[in-house]
């Protein structure tokens, strides 16, 4: 994966835009990794509906598991 510092990115953005690999290209700032830029057609857009049919929740998704009773103002778990 390419590495680049933000001013050279800045000096050469759309040539890099023109040629991004699929491996993306890291972005830095003072020697640290700051963003990342990937294709759109490559990573994460894979992970979309993956989880499909394997994942099944666990008691009501629209409850938040606390009881109350609004005439008394009181909660039980």
């Amino acid at each position: 994966m390419l590495e680049i510092n933000a001013s050279k990115f800045k000096e050469q953005c759309l040539w890099l835009l023109d040629h991004l690999t699929p491996e993306g290209i890291t972005i830095t700032k003072r020697g640290k990794a700051v963003a990342k830029l990937i294709p759109i057609e490559g990573g994460c857009a894979d992970l979309i509906g993956s989880l499909k049919g394997k994942v099944r929740p666990k008691g009501s998704l629209l409850s938040t598991g606390v009881k109350w009773h609004a005439e008394s103002l009181t909660l039980t778990s």
